[in-house]
């Protein structure tokens, strides 16, 4: 997988540092407490479901933050098929830092192992289809790099990481404009007037729009929004190839083979991260 241009080490290390700042605050008393300094001891991360690992990478990261001399052994990598059972890797040092980095690890690893299982579920029903499945912005606030990441790690696809690498015109946006030509223009001199080079992608409601769409031009790919699968093989019939079309709105596990089928190029599914459940993992003393 290559690296996408969010996984920067300044973005990781600002998201850790942060994260343990919430949890942490002026110290894990918890741990301070019980815990001498001079204790050493390891632990082991146990996976307790089934699915595919994510986040170890980023377990690294946050154990060397934590503490620069912990030692982690890793035994399974991003992007592996796990059971119940299933032992990830094995870490050892001081006992209050083992401790004190626990719940940020698990947190982490849990939710973007839940995000890559989700993924790599949807994109097996696409099998024998040209489409991809993509994320979109319905992510956790503060928490997108990681759940973009474990879209990658399942074998998603990353739509745009924000607001500023790529302009989607969606329908207020057209509402607003006034109509799909007014917007794609007004888009086009703005990019022009700010010396930007962004690609646009504009959402449609109807065939109606997806012609409109065609002829203004100057656009990268087309939204096919909410359209049930008679529509969408009409909308990929009128375009013809001239654009990538993206699927989006209300697409299930249950439809979203059929959508396929329809020959999009993109589908675009908000649940992989707003509506994903947790993969079950614990940090156990050994």
């Amino acid at each position: 997988m290559q690296t996408p241009s969010y996984l920067t080490p300044e973005a990781l290390s600002t998201f850790i540092r942060t994260a343990l700042a919430e949890d942490v605050g002026d110290g894990d008393h918890s741990a301070q407490a019980a815990i001498p300094a001079e204790a050493r001891n390891r632990a082991h991360l146990l996976v307790k479901d089934a699915g595919v690992l994510a986040g170890v990478e980023l377990a690294h990261l946050i154990f060397r933050e934590v503490d620069p001399e912990l030692q982690v052994e890793q035994l399974l990598a991003d992007g592996a098929r796990v059971q119940y059972g299933d032992i990830a890797f094995t870490v050892e040092g001081r006992s209050r830092s083992i401790l004190t980095a626990e719940r940020l690890v698990l947190n982490c690893m849990q939710r973007m192992s839940g995000i890559a299982t989700h993924t790599a579920h949807l994109t097996t029903l696409l099998s024998g289809t040209k489409a991809r499945l993509l994320d979109t912005r319905k992510t956790t606030p503060n928490f997108r790099l990681c759940e973009k990441w474990a879209v990658l790690i399942g074998g998603g696809v990353n739509h745009r990481y924000g607001l500023f690498d790529m302009i989607i015109l969606k329908d207020n946006h057209v509402d607003y404009a006034g109509g799909i030509r007014q917007a794609v223009k007004a888009t086009q001199a703005y990019l022009a007037s700010t010396g930007r080079q962004l690609p646009i992608e504009v959402e449609t409601r109807t065939l109606a729009e997806v012609q409109e769409a065609l002829e203004v031009g100057g656009i990268s790919r087309i939204m096919l929004d909410n359209m049930a699968p008679p529509m969408l093989r009409e909308a990929v019939a009128l375009v013809a190839g001239r654009l990538p079309l993206e699927a989006s709105g209300g697409i299930t596990e249950e439809i979203i083979a059929d959508v396929a089928a329809t020959g999009v190029d993109f589908i675009s599914v908000g649940a992989l991260t707003h509506s994903t459940k947790s993969l079950d993992m614990s940090l156990k003393a050994y």
